[in-house]
């Protein structure tokens, strides 16, 4: 099963993106699953399931959500494979920036917008700068000099990434990240795989430094996935 990480900054567009994305995908009838993380609530996974894809949500809740995210894959890993999915979407919050929650040999995306300020490049650290590949969303509405300026700040501070630009109102772009979906490697599993990057700081395990994915290296403020939430929702 495929494993994509979807993560960038608050409101970038990054359910529309993915949405869009989707639709290339699922008209090759390949069977894919949703599984979207968020803190206090959310209502993006009602635009996954109108695909018609399996669906589930995490809320974190008063945790970090992607400290939520990484104590909680091989939960949702294996409930993808309940699924019988062949891609796994893993969409989560990311809010302070300095989480980074790609995962080695899993495919990562992050999505940014051109409104966020000219400095976001360099303000957002690890989610971006350990990105397989970097999507830029409302292009439309700055200028073609604005939008040079913002990808040549990304390509600094991430040099290896692909940058692609996407309208999220229309999804033109899109096919070439569904390209970079389906030439990811499946993974058989996510316990002993290692983050890109370790979290900050703050009360579990992960926030002292460890890498590792698997409950026996959890301990501290851990906090499971209900998946039952979503189906009763």
């Amino acid at each position: 099963m495929r494993l994509v990480i979807v993560a960038g900054t608050p409101a970038a567009g990054k359910t529309s993106v993915m949405l869009h994305t989707l639709r290339h995908i699922l008209t090759d009838g390949s069977r894919v699953a949703v599984c979207k993380i968020d803190c206090l609530e959310t209502s993006d996974h009602k635009a996954y399931r109108r695909l018609g894809v399996p669906v589930t949500v995490g809320l974190s809740d008063y945790i970090c959500p992607d400290h939520f995210y990484v104590s909680n894959l091989e939960e949702i890993y294996a409930w993808g494979k309940e699924q019988l999915a062949e891609i796994l979407i893993l969409e989560t919050a990311g809010l302070c920036h300095r989480c980074a929650p790609g995962i080695r040999d899993c495919l990562s995306i992050c999505v940014v917008d051109n409104l966020s300020g000219i400095d976001t490049p360099k303000k957002v650290g690890p989610i971006l700068t350990t990105a397989d590949v970097v999507v830029v969303t409302k292009g439309d509405i700055v200028s073609q000099a604005e939008r040079e300026v913002f990808r040549r700040r990304i390509e600094m501070v991430n040099p290896a990434a692909d940058v692609i630009e996407i309208n999220g109102l229309t999804g033109q772009g899109t096919l070439r990240l569904k390209k970079y979906v389906l030439a990811s490697p499946p993974v058989e599993g996510v316990e002993g795989r290692q983050l890109r990057y370790p979290m900050p700081s703050a009360v579990c395990s992960y926030c002292n430094g460890e890498t590792v994915i698997g409950s026996r290296y959890q301990m501290g403020n851990v906090k499971k996935i209900d998946f039952r939430r979503a189906s009763n929702d």
